[in-house]
């Protein structure tokens, strides 16, 4: 219940001006989104990457209801790899695309070409494109375009959620070699009868898609910030005989920073996704939602920073 009554707020303007406007609470969004623009996304990157980090860059907005805004964004993600490879941060930083925000819901053939656009620029920029995944009803869809891009620019990443119950057999269809493969747990709302509804059989799938990747001879990418996960994630690599340069772990900007400092240093690739944009409100509820306990961590932040 509290996870939809988080979705539902993401949904709500009124709530987003006070959040966002707020000299306190909007203080706090910008430590999890560094800010609207491309010179805030690489000065951000810099930052991250002088600390031995790894990054993938992720312009905020998924709600494109024209064509021309799905030109947009493709616009603006080729820019943004220019910058990034004008700074010199690639190939440690990548990007990651939303398919829905260059056209998927309007026109998957003009969707294939906006994503074929960004890969060719990230080729060209020495980097490469993660596709994000999203609710359950584009999962088929975004698998396609990934086939499909992968034909030409085949480092391009795909993602999996544990919560789907579908996923098991997504990842032995990923695991092939040079396949990279992020696997985080899911932060839409979906019904029962496709997704896990508890914390516990989230955990279970997520443990159970971490063994699949491994056992495979892609590159699995675990995406997620509790440590008991991140931990079995480490067993499982040694387990099956990967070295630390053989997988990586991914978490949020602004999310156990010091953390990410740590694995850096112990020799993970740990790459941190980072947001940027003027959509920043939605993102943050819908990470709250991924995980209602994420709650306590914002209230601290506002209390702090009060």
């Amino acid at each position: 219940m509290l996870r939809k009554l988080i979705l539902a707020a993401s949904r709500s303007p009124r709530l987003e001006r006070v959040i966002v406007d707020s000299p306190v609470s909007g203080d706090v969004v910008r430590r999890y989104v560094p800010g609207p623009a491309i010179d805030d996304a690489v000065r951000a990157t810099r930052d991250l990457t002088g600390s031995g980090l790894t990054v993938t860059v992720d312009n905020l907005g998924e709600d494109t209801t024209t064509l021309e805004q799905a030109t947009a964004v493709r616009d603006e993600y080729v820019a943004l790899l220019r910058a990034l490879s004008a700074a010199e941060l690639t190939p440690a930083a990548e990007v990651s695309v939303k398919l829905s925000a260059v056209g998927q819901r309007l026109d998957e053939k003009q969707t294939l070409e906006n994503a074929r656009a960004i890969c060719a620029a990230a080729t060209e920029a020495g980097t490469t494109v993660t596709l994000d995944m999203e609710d359950h009803t584009t999962t088929d869809s975004t698998l396609e375009i990934l086939g499909e891009l992968r034909k030409d620019f085949p480092t391009t990443g795909a993602v999996v959620q544990a919560y789907l119950r579908r996923t098991e057999a997504d990842c032995r269809e990923l695991s092939a070699a040079g396949s990279r493969v992020r696997l985080c747990k899911g932060a839409y709302a979906e019904p029962e009868s496709v997704a896990y509804q508890s914390r516990l059989e989230v955990d279970k799938s997520f443990v159970r898609c971490v063994n699949i990747l491994m056992a495979g001879d892609g590159y699995p990418m675990l995406a997620t910030h509790d440590p008991r996960l991140i931990a079995i994630g480490q067993d499982r690599a040694r387990w099956f005989g990967r070295s630390a340069d053989q997988f990586e772990l991914q978490m949020l900007y602004g999310v156990r920073p010091a953390e990410q400092r740590r694995l850096a240093h112990d020799g993970y690739t740990m790459r941190v996704y980072l947001p940027y944009g003027t959509e920043s409100f939605g993102y943050l509820v819908r990470r709250l939602a991924e995980r209602p306990a994420n709650m306590a961590l914002f209230a601290r932040s506002l209390v702090a920073r009060g």
